[in-house]
């Protein structure tokens, strides 16, 4: 009989045997494993974590206890195992289990998580709330709730995450931080650190273990507790802890590596660390992709994959995913038009903080090794990073995903812009995001972004203009510059037309007509959705479109010919209504003097939107064609006889 569905809650898994526990995993991964080949999903950093997670969960009590997940794409058991079984066949769709922890779903789930380096910080301030209200853990309060973070190897070394660990070091109650190492981050990791973690689960036997600790907890604050807990663990002999632990110069006692897969073990010191009154660190070694061959082969390539199949030699050594085929996507596009340019001007270099296949960096690594790096997460430091090339000579790009730049936006302002130093940033997976949701949405880039002095904010409507925009920023020399482009196919509309150079804030006409009724705007990959539009409309209204290109500067002779000729404009974003290109527009409308009440925007709603298909999510925020295409008759109806306010008209749908 199977025993994951008669799991209900952790109150069920508790009830089992440690002996039914391999089992319970061997199936938790199946039942993973399944969903992914269907509908895609984080696939191995969840396989890496079962027996991790089902120990947890019969060790603590979440329910009452609080469990902070540091980026949370490794949360699936953890949702399996606490009442949402049923809503795995809906992976990532509107209706169905999201892929990172949500609130929404369910109150073991504490915070909505998709950004690294978050999970201590918010344990900290969890663990001083509940002792401030009296609800801690501690020896005399027995019912008091326990704090636990879990966050990965490539995560630690977040600036976020290391300012959480100086100050979980000063709390003076139990605060159990673990620390996921396996290897790898969503690549391979990146810095001093990941050398450091290899050597430690390298050193450190019994022997050693032994002499060291028992000395060693005298001489540090709460030393009579360590020295105890030396004693409770008894003959735990994969453990250590060591006077040159790296985590000990933060005040808190580091335990281990030990085996994340082997129960016993985990079982053992997460029961000893239950009842240990001081923030400790356990350190705990797992397999990114464990369970298959294939997944733990190839743990870059599955670990988020889209719909796959297994061929039949799939055991076979090198045997790798079949990816169900998709059309061309801009980060393929952004790969080779990178590689291209770096082949043509050697003075052109790459940095990623993490994401060298999300971005397409991945595809210049191996040609050009000395010009492109990955700093791992740690976005800030990668801005500052590219800041101080530039000002050595360089022309750097920065490949980052929108929802990841805003984490360095105090670096491009102080150390890129403020020094007039150009540094290029290619912003992946802008607007919307489908299955990954609100925690991953490109919402807000152009909104900081074009506060800065001198920057030129670009948006790319497919391969052809991508390359230009490109090509655009590569010489562009007096500041920073941006370049959006969303997680999506690259269209074929324009594929035969010739492509214009980018010129600083100057649009691209789409299609024009001498006495146009409207004229939409589109930025970016909008202006393809406008063109559907104009053909849903067929010929009921003469429409121009234009590929906006610039939020900033934006075109300011194109507005003053339009709004001067009484022609209402309506722009299209995926970007916020507020403070994005539409808001660009209306500023410079008003800045010369235009009529703003000719001006509609099209944009994200100020209310957040829920994972599920992108195309979905785009009807729902008024931004697919049909949606578009009603806009510009309500438009064009209103703007001959609608009475005359002071304010511009803003389409923003409700949430439907």
């Amino acid at each position: 009989m199977a025993i994951l569905p008669t799991i209900n809650g952790p109150a069920d898994l508790r009830k089992l045997p440690v002996s039914a526990l391999p089992e319970l995993a061997a199936e938790v991964r199946k039942a993973i494993c399944d969903q992914c080949m269907k509908s895609g999903g984080h696939l191995a950093p969840n396989l890496g974590v079962v027996e991790l997670t089902i120990a947890l969960h019969r060790t603590f009590d979440f329910g009452h206890d609080r469990m902070l997940w540091d980026v949370g794409h490794q949360c699936y058991t953890h949702k399996l195992l606490t009442g949402r079984q049923n809503l795995l066949s809906r992976l990532r769709q509107r209706d169905g289990m999201a892929g990172f922890p949500e609130p929404r779903e369910s109150g073991y789930d504490l915070f909505s998580v998709g950004h690294a380096g978050t999970a201590i910080s918010t344990a900290v301030g969890m663990a001083r709330g509940d002792t401030l209200a009296g609800q801690g853990w501690s020896p005399d309060n027995d019912n008091g709730r326990r704090v636990v973070s879990l966050i990965g190897d490539a995560s630690i070394v977040n600036g976020v995450a290391m300012e959480g660990l100086n100050a979980a070091g000063t709390l003076k109650r139990q605060f159990l931080t673990i620390l996921n190492d396996n290897g790898m981050s969503i690549a391979k990791p990146q810095g001093a650190m990941a050398g450091t973690f290899d050597r430690m689960r390298l050193s450190h036997g019994y022997a050693e273990f032994k002499k060291r600790a028992k000395e060693f907890a005298k001489h540090l604050p709460g030393g009579k507790g360590l020295a105890d807990l030396y004693h409770r663990m008894g003959e735990m002999s994969k453990a250590a802890v060591s006077e040159d632990a790296w985590f000990e110069h933060f005040g808190m006692v580091a335990v281990g590596p030990i085996d994340g897969h082997d129960f016993p073990t985990l079982l053992e010191f997460l029961n000893e660390a239950k009842h240990f009154d001081r923030p400790m660190v356990l350190h705990v070694k797992t397999v990114k992709g464990k369970g298959f061959s294939f997944t733990e082969n190839d743990p870059s390539a599955t670990h988020s994959p889209g719909p796959f199949s297994l061929p039949d030699d799939i055991e076979s050594e090198g045997c790798r995913i079949e990816l169900k085929k998709s059309a061309r996507s801009f980060t393929g596009a952004v790969g080779e038009a990178m590689a291209e340019m770096m082949a043509r001007d050697e003075k052109v270099v790459v940095c990623t903080a993490a994401m060298p296949d999300g971005t397409g960096v991945s595809k210049v690594m191996p040609k050009f090794p000395d010009r492109t790096f990955d700093t791992g997460i740690c976005e800030s430091h990668a801005m500052d990073m590219m800041a101080g090339m530039a000002k050595s000579g360089w022309k750097p790009f920065f490949a980052v995903y929108s929802t990841f730049v805003q984490r360095a936006f105090d670096q491009a302002f102080q150390e890129v812009s403020l020094q007039g130093l150009a540094v290029r940033l290619l912003l992946d997976r802008a607007g919307l995001v489908g299955g990954d949701g609100a925690v991953h949405h490109g919402f807000c880039d152009i909104s900081l972004l074009a506060t800065l002095p001198k920057a030129a904010i670009m948006a790319a409507m497919d391969e052809a203009s991508l390359k230009a925009a490109m090509e655009f920023m590569r010489t562009y020399d007096t500041g920073l510059s941006s370049l959006r482009y969303p997680r999506d196919a690259v269209s074929p509309m324009f594929a035969d037309k010739a492509c214009p150079a980018f010129e600083l804030g100057k649009a691209r006409a789409l299609l024009t007509h001498e006495t146009p009724d409207a004229a939409v705007l589109g930025f970016g990959v909008m202006a393809i959705e406008a063109m559907d539009a104009v053909k849903q409309l067929d010929g009921e209204y003469r429409v121009n479109v234009y590929d906006a290109r610039f939020a900033k500067p934006v075109d300011a002779d194109l507005l003053r010919d339009l709004i001067s000729r009484g022609i209402p404009v309506l722009t299209v974003e995926d970007h916020s209504i507020r403070g994005g290109f539409g808001s660009c527009v209306l500023e410079a409308c008003a800045d010369l003097g235009l009529d703003t009440r000719l001006v509609t925007r099209l944009a994200l709603p100020d209310h957040w939107i829920y994972q599920g298909e992108r195309r979905e999510q785009l009807i729902e925020s008024g931004l697919d064609a049909a949606s578009i295409a009603r806009a510009i008759r309500t438009a064009v109806a209103a703007a001959p006889s609608a009475p005359r306010t002071a304010a511009a008209r803003t389409t923003v749908p409700a949430s439907r």
